[in-house]
């Protein structure tokens, strides 16, 4: 064994280690009763997080590349499967919270059965396309530590006492610098991810040149104080500022304030992680759908950036504690091709009716970002950190 596969191995098994720690860290502070919560289709149970990025490894390393590998258990593909066509049928999303079975602790039996097996068969020389799926693998549970945090913070945000999750999640930085316009000037800009070194997502692919107009992006990201503002001047009831079908999602869903914004006798208060507090003025508004931002760039004569506009500023900004609606379309980069089977099913079938965001947020997992990095969610929704950056 060569002493360079020795320290690529080491590595790679402390990046997995590590990854799947994080996860486990993320629920020690629930009761055993939050594991099998279900409050929405979007929100998935904790129980099924941990599930679903252990059958991850088994499905695609351990079952088709172990030598005399046993299943922990023969139902358990089609209880933790996600989505994926490929391999088989699987419980509907929606029928999560009904599984009060496995129990916890047995899906932690299941967790621990298949890290020690995985990181048995890291010691054995595997192939370059086998090191890459394990990566998929790393950064898909990476993906679901988001997830399970933000799903974490629906269920209780939604439980009618409003618990805390625990003293030290940090979910309201404030940026502590003055708001000014990033000029960029006219011209083309290279798009896409281009660091053989560094992993990236099947659509970061397709590094390409495009053409900017001039434009003006925030140094900041919008604020509670001014989406306050925004919601005082009737933002919510102006239909001038809204696309048509963002108007009717306000109006059939009674929206008129972000998500785990309350009202309570003319005061704002905001669920956090810690419980129910008085609106951080200072901090960036989160949770807004595609819907707000675009309302709230209408109300101050500008718009939201395009995924490429973004990029290419990135540099001149701070960003990571939201992730940044912009105005574009999750479409494939040129070239861009899927994957066969069932690893091909990861990004490429999502590509219709989302937008993109860009950045990152506070509740995004260690080494897991970076400025090419595409994340897509349907204009609707906001139970993730989402929030705004202004272009013009």
């Amino acid at each position: 064994m060569t002493l360079f596969f020795m320290i690529a191995t080491e590595t790679l098994v402390s990046l997995f280690l590590e990854t799947r720690q994080h996860t486990e860290n993320i629920c020690k502070p629930l009761e055993i009763e939050d594991y099998v919560v279900q409050p929405i289709v979007d929100v998935s149970p904790p129980k099924w997080h941990l599930g679903h990025t252990t059958w991850f490894f088994e499905e695609f390393i351990l079952k088709p590349h172990k030598p005399g590998y046993q299943l922990f258990h023969e139902d358990f593909a089609f209880v933790f499967n996600s989505y994926y066509e490929n391999v088989g049928k699987r419980v509907i999303r929606n029928d999560r919270g009904n599984l009060s079975r496995p129990g916890v602790a047995k899906v932690y039996d299941y967790r621990l059965y298949v890290t020690n097996e995985l990181k048995d068969f890291l010691f054995e020389e595997i192939s370059s396309e086998l090191e890459e799926i394990l990566l998929i693998g790393i950064h898909h549970e990476k993906q679901h530590q988001e997830l399970l945090t933000t799903d974490i913070k629906y269920i209780l945000g939604n439980n009618p006492l409003l618990p805390k999750y625990n003293d030290s999640f940090l979910e309201n930085p404030v940026q502590e610098f003055k708001q000014k316009w990033i000029l960029m000037v006219e011209g083309i800009y290279e798009i896409g991810h281009h660091n053989p070194e560094e992993f990236c997502y099947d659509n970061e692919l397709g590094r390409h040149k495009v053409y900017l107009q001039g434009y003006k992006i925030s140094n900041k990201l919008v604020t509670n104080a001014e989406y306050l503002e925004f919601i005082n001047a009737g933002g919510y009831k102006d239909f001038n500022l809204w696309h048509a079908e963002g108007w009717d999602w306000v109006k059939t869903n009674n929206i008129s304030a972000p998500m785990y914004w309350h009202n309570i006798d003319g005061q704002w208060y905001q669920y956090t992680m810690q419980g129910l507090q008085k609106i951080n003025l200072d901090a960036a508004v989160s949770h807004i759908s595609y819907y707000e931002a675009f309302a709230f760039a209408q109300w101050k004569d500008c718009r939201l950036p395009t995924e490429f506009e973004w990029e290419a500023a990135q540099k001149n900004f701070e960003w990571g504690s939201r992730w940044e609606w912009t105005e574009s379309a999750y479409l494939p980069y040129p070239d861009y091709t899927k994957a066969p089977g069932a690893i091909g099913e990861y990004n490429g079938k999502f590509m219709v009716n989302q937008k993109v965001l860009r950045g990152g947020s506070v509740a995004t997992s260690p080494k897991h970002t970076r400025p090419t990095y595409r994340n897509f969610f349907q204009t609707n929704l906001r139970w993730q950190f989402t929030g705004l950056r202004l272009a013009k």
